[in-house]
C-alpha cells in the first residue's frame, strides 16, 4: 500500500498542441518544444524519469526510471481553475465565462459602489503592462485597476500603500459574491504593486476561487481520514474545499515551493501532498520569456535531483501541468496543449508507457486507486495496476504450498490483464498473471493480428515480459479467459503456451485455471505429460 504521493503541477508546462487547439487559436502551441533547445535548458532529471519518452515528445534514450504518458484534457477550457480541478477528478463540460471586451457596466458599477472605489481599465490587459499604464492614475486617485485575460478571471491591482492589502482582499471577496451564475468567473485575483513607476507586483498575491460544483479527489482522501496537505495555490483553486486550513501553505516563488516540498519529505504524514509551481506560467509563459522558462525549468530539475533520493519505499512522485503557456507565440495568454505526466517511486515500473490519455481525471482515479480510497462520482480511469510493481510477499506455506491469499491475488491480476486483450478477431479475450517466487507478478494479455501467425497469447506475453527483465526463477501462473463479457469457468493454455511454461518450470509447476471466486489448481505435468525439455536435447 502507498502511504503518500507527491503531485506537483508545473503550470503551464504543456507538451505539444491539442487535437482541438485549433479551436481555442493555439494551432501549434508546444511549450516544452519552444524552450527544450534554448542553452539554458537542461533538466536530465526529466529525461530520465520520461519526458522525452512521451508521446509526441521526441530525444528518449534508454529505459526511463519511471512510468509516463500524455494527458489530453477533456474538460471545455484552458485556464488554471479547469485544468487543477479535472487533475482532481472533476470534468467541467461547460467553459468558464471570459470576458474579451471587459466586463458588463452594470456589474462594474456595482462592484464600485459596494467597494467605494472607483475602477480603471476594465478589459484584457498585460498584468505588468496594466501597472506601468494605469498605475500612475491608481496611485492618484485611489481607484482598482480592474482587468481580465483569455482566462475566466476578474484582477484587480492596487498599489499597496495607497490601498492596503487587506482592503484589496476585501475588494476581491466583494466581487466574488457578485461573480457567481453566468457570471461565475473561475477567479478573482488580487494583484497587489509597490514601489516607483514602472512599479513592481508584490508576492501577496491572492486568488479568490470559485467553489468546485461536485466533490474532487481532496473530498474523498479527507473524508477517508487521509491527510491533504497543499503547496502554492492549490488552496486557492479548491476554494479550500476538502483541505484544512491549516494544510495551507502558500508561496512567495518556485524556490519557495520546492524548499516547502522537501521539507515536507520529512514529515510523517499519509495521503496526498499538492503542489503547484506558479512561476512557470505567471513569471515566464504569460511574459513570453523563453530564456527565463527554461532556466525556471533547470532550476526545478537541480531541485528534483535532490528530492527523489529522498522518497520513501512508500512514497510516489507524480509530476504534471494544468495546461500550456507556449512562450515562443505572439499570444501571453494559456494554450490549449497535451501535458506530460511522470509518476515514479520504488513501486512504480520502469520504462512503463501508458499512452496518451484522455483525460487529467484519470491522475485522480489513480491517485485514490493508490492510496485505497473508493474513487466516488470523481471522473477518470486509475491506471494504478498497470504501472505498480506487483507484490504478494511470502508465496508458500511452510508445506510448501501456495498461499491462499496469493492465489487469489495471482487470479485477480490475471482477470484485470483480460481486460486489456486486444482481440478484433476472434473476440476471445485472455489474461496471464505470472508469480515469480520473490513475490512479484508479471501480467500478460492475448494481442491478435490480421495475419493470424504474429498472435501472441497472454501467458507467453507474461512469461516473455518475465524473462525480460531477467526474472526466470517461477512459482505459479494464474489464465484467466473466455469470449467478450464475463470470463469463462475455465480456459486452459494453448499447447503453445504449455512448451513454453515447460522450458522455465518444473513438472510440479502450479496453473491456476478459472475466474476469481472459482478456480481451480493443475501441475503443468497434467496440461503437457510429454513435454520436450531441454534435457531431451542432452
Amino acid at each position: 500500500m502507498i502511504k503518500r504521493i507527491f503531485l506537483i503541477v508545473l503550470d503551464s508546462f504543456g507538451v505539444g498542441a491539442a487535437p482541438d487547439a485549433a479551436a481555442f487559436g493555439d494551432e501549434g502551441s508546444d511549450t516544452l518544444g519552444a524552450v527544450r533547445n534554448h542553452p539554458e535548458f537542461d533538466c536530465p532529471n526529466l529525461a530520465r524519469l520520461g519526458l522525452f519518452h512521451i508521446d509526441g515528445v521526441c530525444g528518449g534514450q534508454g529505459q526511463a526510471a519511471g512510468a509516463y504518458a500524455r494527458m489530453r484534457e477533456a474538460s471545455k477550457g484552458k485556464d488554471t481553475t479547469i485544468g487543477h480541478w479535472e487533475i482532481a477528478g472533476l470534468v467541467s463540460d461547460d467553459p468558464l465565462p471570459t470576458y474579451p471586451d471587459g466586463f458588463p457596466d452594470d456589474l462594474i458599477a456595482e462592484f464600485e459602489r459596494l467597494t467605494g472605489h472607483p475602477v480603471l481599465c476594465n478589459k484584457p490587459y498585460s498584468g505588468t503592462e496594466v501597472i506601468r499604464d494605469y498605475g500612475p492614475e491608481a496611485c492618484r486617485t485611489g481607484a482598482l485597476i480592474v482587468y481580465t485575460s483569455a482566462d475566466s478571471v476578474f484582477q484587480i491591482a492596487a498599489h499597496e500603500d495607497v490601498v492596503p492589502v487587506d482592503e484589496l482582499y476585501r475588494c476581491c471577496e466583494i466581487a466574488r459574491k457578485l461573480l457567481v451564475g453566468k457570471h461565475g468567473v473561475g477567479r478573482v485575483i488580487a494583484r497587489p504593486f509597490e514601489g516607483e513607476w514602472p512599479y513592481v507586483r508584490t508576492a501577496r498575491r491572492h486568488d479568490f476561487s470559485l467553489v468546485p460544483p461536485a466533490d474532487t479527489m481532496l473530498d474523498r482522501l479527507s473524508a477517508a481520514g487521509l491527510d491533504v496537505v497543499t503547496v502554492g495555490k492549490i488552496y486557492d483553486i479548491f476554494a479550500g474545499k476538502g483541505i484544512p486550513v491549516s494544510e495551507c501553505r502558500r508561496t512567495e516563488n518556485n524556490d519557495h515551493g520546492m524548499e516547502l516540498t522537501a521539507g515536507l519529505v520529512d514529515r510523517d504524514f499519509r495521503g496526498l501532498c499538492f503542489i503547484n509551481l506558479v512561476d512557470f506560467d505567471s513569471a515566464y509563459g504569460h511574459r513570453n520569456d523563453a530564456a527565463g522558462y527554461a532556466r525556471a525549468l533547470t532550476a526545478f530539475d537541480r531541485w528534483l535531483g535532490s528530492f527523489l533520493p529522498r522518497l520513501g519505499e512508500d512514497d510516489v512522485l507524480m509530476i504534471t501541468a494544468d495546461h500550456g503557456c507556449d512562450p515562443s507565440t505572439p499570444s501571453t495568454d494559456h494554450s490549449r496543449e497535451y501535458t506530460p505526466l511522470l509518476v515514479f517511486g520504488k513501486q512504480i515500473k520502469p520504462g512503463y508507457d501508458l499512452g496518451t490519455r484522455s483525460s487529467f481525471a484519470d491522475i485522480s482515479a489513480t491517485v485514490l486507486d493508490a492510496l485505497g480510497v473508493a474513487q466516488g462520482t470523481t471522473a477518470g480511469k486509475s491506471f494504478w495496476r498497470d504501472i505498480r510493481v506487483q507484490d504478494v510477499g511470502p508465496v508458500y506455506t511452510l508445506s510448501g504450498k501456495l498461499l491462499k491469499r496469493v492465489e487469489k491475488a495471482l487470479v485477480q491480476a490475471a482477470a484485470d490483464a483480460r481486460e486489456k486483450a486486444y482481440t478484433p478477431y476472434s473476440h476471445f479475450k485472455v489474461g496471464a498473471a505470472l508469480l515469480t517466487k520473490s513475490g512479484k507478478i508479471y501480467t500478460g494479455c492475448n494481442i491478435e493480428n490480421a495475419s493470424y501467425t504474429p498472435t501472441v497469447c497472454a501467458e507467453r506475453t507474461a512469461v516473455f515480459k518475465a524473462v525480460s527483465e531477467g526474472d526466470t526463477d517461477f512459482a505459479a501462473i494464474a489464465v484467466v479467459g473466455g469470449p467478450e463479457g464475463p470470463a469463462a469457468d475455465f480456459c486452459a493454455p494453448c499447447g503453445v503456451c504449455r512448451q513454453v511454461l515447460a522450458e522455465f518450470c518444473p513438472a510440479h509447476f502450479p496453473v491456476l485455471l478459472g475466474k476469481p471466486g472459482a478456480y481451480s489448481v493443475h501441475p503443468l505435468s497434467d496440461l503437457l505429460p510429454f513435454a520436450f525439455t531441454p534435457k531431451d536435447l542432452l
